[in-house]
């Protein structure tokens, strides 16, 4: 499917939706094999996925702004009220720097860009932090596929959240030592 003519098209789609409805896999799963089909095309895909995953996560932003009342029941019903509570705590202590750490966790986007809104961050700084984190999440998994192809896309798909997590602790390490 990676090959068909509107892939590109699914791509965008998944990425925009991804990042305001809940039960959307992230767009990961499907930039990867079509980063590793059209190793030419993998920089345009990940920029394709960056803008429809930040688009969608404006989305998500304005839904948490003015629909929350009618969006947390789903946040509770489909398991995600911890992560809320995770992601509250994060944006009352940092703010900017948890969007941008969003980018590359497990945690899923979506449950950042409802929670941005709802809890009041600007909407400029959120919109700078999701292109920088999630434009390095996509930007990173395309160009390893392209780079090494099919060699490291079972290490790749295996150690992803480890690698997201390692960079989302060395990002907090760097922004304590810059505020000490």
């Amino acid at each position: 499917m990676a090959k068909r003519k509107h892939a590109p098209l699914y791509l965008s789609l998944l990425s925009f939706f991804e990042s305001f409805i809940l039960p959307f896999p992230p767009p990961d799963v499907m930039l990867a094999p079509m980063s590793l089909a059209t190793p030419a095309k993998a920089m345009y895909l990940a920029s394709l996925t960056l803008i429809a995953s930040v688009v969608g996560g404006v989305v998500g932003y304005l839904i948490g702004a003015f629909l929350f009342e009618q969006v947390q029941p789903f946040i509770i019903d489909w398991g995600y009220q911890a992560e809320f509570e995770t992601v509250a705590r994060w944006f009352d202590r940092w703010g900017f720097w948890s969007v941008l750490i969003a980018g590359f966790s497990p945690v899923p986007y979506k449950i950042f860009t409802i929670s941005a809104g709802a809890l009041g961050l600007s909407i400029i700084p959120f919109i700078i932090a999701s292109l920088i984190g999630r434009g390095a999440r996509f930007y990173l998994v395309a160009w390893c596929l392209a780079k090494f192809g099919a060699a490291i896309e079972q290490k790749l798909m295996r150690y992803i959240e480890r690698v997201g997590w390692s960079i989302v602790v060395a990002i907090i390490v760097m922004i304590a030592l810059y505020y000490r």
